[in-house]
């Protein structure tokens, strides 16, 4: 999309040339710019009165001072570690650089992470489990369309990415089908061929009787197991404990309809599966992305045209924002922090000794339990835990708990509310920068309209910050100059930018350039282009090898497990969350936007008609809903599109509704994900009254 002054102030305008939506958007990409406005934003720094105790307005120099006095004071009586550091997945892949460079280089800590752990974490520690490497989708998004059979798991696209709606219309328009696994019958399910309704939390098992079928009935691709993989033996031995009838059982979804779904994705030429964060979102979240990657690869469904796995991004720079530094055990290029060579490299760039470069941290849930108690100081940047953390009445707590907190954000959020400093910073509009979308694709987003007065960039955040901690020179302003360094930086890397430069991203009417893109000769696997010697980037990866050393997909032999709390006769029915076509995230920017606060003006809970019965309540009426961590009170929504054991409520809303006060915080071994999906929790009417 685009943006020009309207008589009525910023509008955005639709690019059809685009390759990726056509210029389509949903409604928060075309009422954004409501929150340019300076009505509903900050447009000055805050400070903690200590007097009133109350935020206050400051100048920008009153509040960087306060913020570097702040941390040099915990570090000096509590040690590096003691300052921690959570970014967020919007940010802009030259900021999550500058924001990992600034914690271990500036402050000495290993204490960061970012609320992308909480979205393609799991997809992501699979993917590079089995491939070598994780990209959200290792083709173009325009693929899918092509395809003969795309199953997708746990996304409801309609409502969370509508603009990518259209490629599943053009599948079925195609003659392909379209499969979707989701415990609700949402908009995305109403467009399938075939629905399956599993228990929340309970995918792994669904995935695994799939590939015992495929076994069963003969329709492993032997050839391509023996030629481009490893550890299949393992796998197969482990899926074969998952029997059809068992698996109804685990799961609720019948017997003919497993045998169903083999047949339709066995017998098209080309098929996909894709994921997204039902599956993701677990305590065993990596184990079932494996799960699926396993079924793609028995089946030979992966590193082959129009075939293969992906996970659907959930962030605004989803792909990107994981792969230049902000998460705890990573450098960037996608290069690990545990690396001698990788850190070698990274501190040359950076022009430090590899030794003084901290090791991994917490992971996000981690972090923020660990508040108030070993980590004293947080720096946050792009995200709301408050909101959007599980259990988040206990990470409430912590944060309140801390001795110093600084937010950098567009709007006063719940979380800002609480810090002692808080900074105002520039939006996407407002500043030049590249994102990373879910196919790899790297995009220059330029600036558009000027800040209002009294506004920084993130950008100018840190190097104001590290001038007065002794390392400004570290940390330019210009995101060019940034993109430039992170270049260098993820030369060699997983994620290689380095034949990218703001000036290929200016050309081609910015469709970008997709990564692994080396300065020069071929790329490490897949389909590249080359022009005057120059690598143009990898759209399609895996066509020739997988990124692991022997060029070989890795099977994972997996078995399913019950969810980290089951339910029982206090707590029985399971609770799932997710998201609105109105809202979006914590909603700390949507809920300040007219048009969508009247389409989704604030939370409820989906409740099956049987439930409904035996609560004896109707539409709008309210219902307490209950876990081990916390109670919530909202009205309730009767729909037969959900499975009647099963409660739904979206995430984006806080206080009396927040969703998150009931979610269970149990994280994933591998990928550290929580458990958002899937909770134990009862429901009970209470004596008044919110119609929806």
């Amino acid at each position: 999309m685009g943006l020009v002054r309207g008589a009525g102030g910023v509008e955005v305008v639709e690019r059809p040339a685009f390759p990726v939506n056509g210029g389509a958007l949903c409604g928060k990409g075309r009422t954004a710019p409501a929150v340019l406005s300076s009505r509903v934003r900050l447009t000055e720094p805050l400070v903690r009165s200590r007097v009133s105790g109350e935020l206050e307005p400051a100048g920008w120099d009153e509040a960087l001072d306060r913020v570097a006095e702040g941390f040099a004071r915990v570090r000096g009586e509590h040690g590096a570690d003691a300052c921690g550091v959570f970014g967020g997945g919007g940010l802009t892949n030259e900021k999550a650089y500058a924001l990992g460079k600034f914690a271990r280089v500036v402050l000495g800590t290993s204490q960061i992470d970012y609320n992308g752990r909480f979205c393609m974490s799991s997809a992501a520690a699979a993917g590079t489990r089995a491939f070598g490497l994780d990209r959200g989708l290792p083709f173009p998004l325009a693929d899918v369309a092509r395809t003969g059979c795309v199953i997708l798991v746990g996304s409801n696209l309609a409502e969370t990415m509508p603009p990518a709606l259209r490629y599943l219309t053009e599948l079925k328009e195609n003659g392909g089908t379209l499969i979707v696994v989701d415990p609700r019958r949402t908009r995305t399910a109403e467009h399938a061929d075939l629905h399956l309704s599993p228990r929340p939390g309970t995918d792994l098992a669904l995935a695994l009787g799939l590939l015992h079928l495929v076994v069963a009935e003969g329709r492993v691709d032997e050839a391509y197991i023996r030629e481009r993989t490893t550890g299949w033996e393992e796998a197969r031995a482990a899926a074969m404990a998952h029997w059809p009838e068992y698996v109804e059982r685990v799961t609720g979804v019948p017997v003919p309809q497993l045998r169903e779904v083999v047949r339709i994705f066995c017998d098209a030429e080309n098929a996909m599966v894709l994921t997204a964060r039902g599956p993701e979102q677990q305590a065993k979240g990596t184990d079932t992305v494996g799960a699926w990657i396993n079924l793609c690869l028995a089946t030979g469904r992966a590193g082959r045209p129009l075939s293969g796995y992906g996970c659907l991004t959930g962030q605004g720079n989803g792909q990107g924002g994981r792969e230049h530094g902000q998460k705890a055990d990573q450098l960037p290029g996608y290069r690990k922090l545990t690396d001698p060579a990788a850190r070698a490299h990274v501190a040359g760039v950076w022009g430090v000794d590899p030794d003084s470069l901290p090791g991994p941290g917490r992971s996000a849930y981690e972090l923020l339990d660990a508040l108030g108690r070993d980590v004293k100081s947080l720096l946050l940047m792009g995200s709301n835990p408050v909101v959007s953390a599980p259990r988040a009445a206990h990470v409430e707590e912590r944060i309140r708990s801390l001795d110093f907190l600084v937010v950098a954000d567009v709007v006063l959020s719940e979380t800002a509310r609480l810090a002692d400093v808080v900074l105002p910073v520039t939006q996407w509009a407002e500043e030049t920068g590249t994102v990373t979308n879910l196919e790899g694709r790297v995009l220059l987003r330029r600036r558009a309209v000027d800040p209002p007065h009294g506004v920084r960039s993130d950008l100018e955040v840190l190097h104001g910050l590290a001038s007065r901690l002794g390392h400004g020179e570290k940390f330019p302003v210009v995101a060019e100059e940034v993109f430039e360094e992170l270049r260098r930086a993820s030369a060699g890397g997983v994620a290689d930018y380095s034949g990218i430069s703001y000036g290929r991203l200016r050309e081609g009417d910015g469709e970008g350039v997709f990564w692994p893109c080396p300065q020069e000769g071929e790329g490490i696997q897949g389909e590249d282009i080359q022009e005057e010697g120059t690598h143009r980037g990898t759209p399609r990866l895996f066509l020739e090898r997988f990124a692991t050393e022997d060029g070989r997909a890795r099977f994972v032999a997996v078995a399913h497990r019950d969810s980290a709390e089951e339910t029982d006769a206090e707590y029985p029915v399971v609770l799932t969350t997710g998201r609105v076509l109105s809202q979006y995230q914590s909603g700390a920017q949507t809920r300040r936007v007219e048009e969508l606060n009247a389409a989704a003006p604030g939370a409820f809970v989906e409740v099956h008609p049987r439930l409904a019965a035996r609560l004896r309540v109707a539409d709008g009426e309210a219902v307490a809903v209950v876990s081990r961590r916390g109670r919530v009170v909202v009205p309730v929504r009767v729909t037969s599109g959900i499975r009647a054991d099963t409660v739904f409520m979206p995430f984006h809303w806080p206080g009396e509704g927040r969703a998150n006060t009931l979610t269970h915080p149990a994280l994933d071994p591998v990928s550290r994900m929580p458990e958002f999906k899937v909770c134990a929790v009862r429901v009970e009417r209470v004596e008044r009254v919110e119609r929806v």
